[in-house]
């Protein structure tokens, strides 16, 4: 039987970090819709709060508001965790950073989601400066990669 070595950078634990930092956040995310669930008495299997709901109970707004953020955040966690660990092997201390950045900022985003005004969920926007800059780290890797380097 062969085995295989794999060398990580002396920082790939800051990245190892910053990954498992979106579980967390994940778990938070998931108390906080359950929080305005419970408050706007939405039962399950319901995802969402109808309208009519809404317009009888505020709650049931923040409710789909925590839902949303919980929902959009659960959309992009896979391509960024990807580029996170991939980015991690050349560039640890950055994508580090930017892992970390993200996570800051989705909290940011879904605190104020929130406040049951959507707009408010712009005072988490630097996760777009994160992952972007994620996705192009990325990218980069891979061209030197591809260029032997």
């Amino acid at each position: 039987m062969s085995s295989v070595t794999i060398s990580l950078p002396q920082d790939y634990g800051l990245v190892a970090a910053a990954a498992i930092s979106t579980g967390f956040l994940t778990v938070w995310q998931g108390t906080v819709v359950h929080k305005w669930r419970s408050a706007a008495n939405i039962k399950y299997p319901q995802t969402f709060a109808e309208v009519s709901e809404m317009k009888a109970d505020k709650n049931a707004h923040v409710f789909n508001c925590a839902q949303r953020a919980h929902f959009n955040m659960l959309e992009h966690l896979p391509p960024v965790l990807v580029s996170l660990l991939w980015c991690g092997l050349q560039y640890p201390r950055t994508a580090a950073g930017l892992g970390f950045l993200w996570v800051f900022s989705r909290v940011l985003y879904t605190r104020g989601y929130i406040t049951g005004e959507p707009k408010r969920r712009y005072d988490g926007a630097t996760h777009h400066v994160a992952e972007y800059g994620l996705y192009l780290l990325g990218l980069w890797s891979s061209w030197e990669l591809f260029n032997g380097k």
